[in-house]
């Protein structure tokens, strides 16, 4: 099937397909090996679809491959039509039942994972593709943009709400408050902190703090732990909350995040202490400006509400 982009020009939905692989990975070769294509035809096939809508989608330089400004608001309604297409092609050439596509992206938190457990099981339906994104705050606000997920979820307090709420302005983005939590430091059980009713900042000084990576944007503004300006003289970054598990319990380390913990999990491995700092963390939903919530996005924003505390 062709689109019509002007003057008799068309682009194929394969084109499309090429273009999100490629903007998703963020390399042509790796894109081509995805795809079972050589990597001189997808290079071709890029060309092709840039001549034919008249602007370049992407810039290429030795550090790779990116979307240029138009290409990322062309991104976002390549992907729109390649969903639709592939519900068409569900509902009336192979006589499916339709398949329901939902993205979430989220800074690591347990709760935002159960949320999407109990969306899932009331969705009901047997065809479905879901996707729970767990990823860098930056990256949270790309995939909105770009429309990669229905929505995303982060926390705002004193310290980064301003730059991130003007950020958030200027890619045409809006942040839904859920509801407000106290944060608190997670440690393993048996900490030689556990016993405490709370505990401060300079009480955490001897131990190592535990981060997630924020890739190119490593700043406080970005950063997914409340305090991360004061100064640690042990300091661990990771990428996943599996790694963070670990090094509380091999190394007793610690990271500072909301107090929503799942009762299964609390007392096992890993406990939550509140943190005696004045700070509130604004746990919310981010949408494009023109965007409102789908059904399953109704469905699990009320889920998330019922973790509020």
């Amino acid at each position: 099937m062709s689109i019509t982009i002007g003057k008799g020009e068309s682009m194929t939905i394969q084109f499309l397909r090429y273009i999100v692989s490629v903007a998703e990975i963020g390399s042509i070769t790796e894109a081509a090996k995805k795809l079972h294509i050589s990597q001189p035809s997808l290079s071709a096939a890029l060309k092709e679809a840039e001549k034919e809508v008249g602007f370049a989608i992407f810039t290429r330089s030795r550090n790779g491959i990116a979307l240029t400004k138009e290409g990322v608001e062309f991104l976002g309604y390549a992907r729109q039509v390649i969903q639709e297409m592939s519900l068409l092609e569900d509902r009336f050439i192979l006589n499916q039942p339709e398949k329901q596509r939902f993205c979430v992206s989220t800074q690591h938190y347990t709760f935002t994972a159960n949320a999407f457990v109990e969306m899932v099981q009331k969705f009901g339906r047997e065809r479905f593709e879901f996707i729970l994104n767990e990823t860098q705050t930056h990256q949270i606000l790309e995939d909105v943009k770009n429309r990669f997920c229905d929505l995303g979820i982060l926390y705002l307090c004193h310290r980064n709400e301003q730059f991130l709420r003007k950020t958030m302005d200027e890619m045409g983005l809006g942040f839904h408050e859920l509801f407000t939590a106290s944060p608190h430091v997670f440690l393993r059980a048996n900490h030689p902190l556990a016993g405490r009713a709370s505990v401060t900042l300079k009480d955490l000084t001897p131990y190592p703090r535990l981060n997630f990576l924020q890739g190119n944007y490593e700043s406080a503004d970005f950063s997914e732990e409340p305090f991360s300006t004061v100064l640690s003289e042990k300091e661990i970054r990771v990428s996943d909350r599996a790694a963070i598990v670990n090094l509380m319990i091999g190394l007793d380390g610690y990271t500072i995040s909301t107090g929503i913990f799942p009762a299964y999990l609390q007392g096992r491995r890993i406990i939550s202490v509140p943190l005696a700092e004045k700070e509130k963390m604004h746990i919310g939903y981010v949408l494009c400006r023109d965007q409102s919530l789908s059904e399953l996005g109704r469905i699990y924003v009320n889920e998330l509400k019922k973790y509020a505390t």
